[in-house]
């Protein structure tokens, strides 16, 4: 049932793409400073109807999280801006699940198996050829670190996130927390930027779908999986977001992607399957193994 939950989230969070697409002319940064913004103060309602943990909130914590929603958004945005979509998604995406899963490791010793490495591998090579399927892809050095500095902060958010879930916090309660400290450190930027789309009446169905569906609803389903599984397997499970905004860029935008990029989505589908499926026997752990 977690593995579901987070493939269910990363549904969500495929949409984001095809909304924007749909949606009034605006810039990317501003979009996803407006997407965290709604979808915090979302989560602040639900959170209200959850019980409190006892569990004091550690501020390092809470911190550190709220820098790192904001890094992967911002850090996201600008190298897709220097090197193109293509080659920042792949980048970004990615990196993720490794470095989720090595620093989960690393922190929290969360365990790495070998279905997680051969699930992860599928899955990102799936991704760079769905995503490089059309061609045309630039490589920028400065726009390869934002990607990785973006890849990064997702891991250090998932990594962090499931810290708070294991102290007992409730998923509402952390997603709302993490989110509306994301929104403060993103208010410059809506001060800014050009956020004049907001007042159409287009913006506003926008605004409110982008935090209500693939942020709100999507981050409480992602922490719900979170809070039994490790961040590395979550991180790659949510890879299944390029192949729903794919399947949606098909179906809604009339796009129609080549050979290339549908074997990369099989490739993608083989990954997520490869993890999502239970295991009938225990997996070989790669690192923290016990005797």
């Amino acid at each position: 049932m977690a593995r579901l939950l987070v493939l269910l989230s990363a549904v969500c969070f495929g949409t984001t793409g095809t909304a924007q697409a749909l949606g009034p002319d605006a810039a990317p940064v501003t979009v996803g400073a407006v997407r965290i913004a709604v979808g915090g103060a979302l989560l602040l309602l639900v959170a209200r109807a959850v019980p409190a943990a006892t569990a004091s909130w550690p501020r390092r914590e809470l911190g550190v999280i709220a820098v790192a929603i904001a890094a992967y958004q911002l850090a996201f945005f600008a190298a897709v801006d220097r090197t193109g979509v293509a080659v920042g998604t792949v980048v970004a995406l990615g990196s993720a699940p490794a470095i989720a899963g090595v620093a989960g490791w690393v922190v929290d010793r969360e365990p790495l198996t070998g279905r997680w490495a051969v699930a992860t591998a599928l899955a990102c090579a799936g991704v760079l050829l769905l995503v490089l399927g059309g061609g045309g892809a630039s490589v920028d050095p400065l726009g390869i670190i934002l990607a990785v500095i973006s890849g990064s902060g997702y891991a250090t958010y998932a990594v962090l996130a499931k810290r708070l879930l294991r102290r007992g916090h409730a998923p509402e309660r952390v997603m709302a927390a993490s989110f509306s400290l994301g929104a403060l450190l993103l208010v410059p930027v809506l001060v800014l930027g050009d956020a004049g789309w907001v007042a159409t009446r287009d913006g506003i169905a926008m605004a409110l779908f982008l935090g209500a569906i693939p942020t709100a609803l999507a981050y409480v389903l992602f922490a719900r999986g979170l809070r039994h599984l490790t961040p590395g397997e979550t991180a790659t499970l949510t890879l299944a977001e390029p192949l729903t905004a794919t399947g949606l860029g098909i179906l809604v935008l009339g796009e129609r992607p080549g050979v290339v990029a549908a074997a990369g989505a099989a490739l993608v589908l083989a990954g997520l399957l490869a993890l999502a499926i239970p295991a009938r026997r225990p997996v070989a752990r790669l690192a923290g193994a016990t005797a």
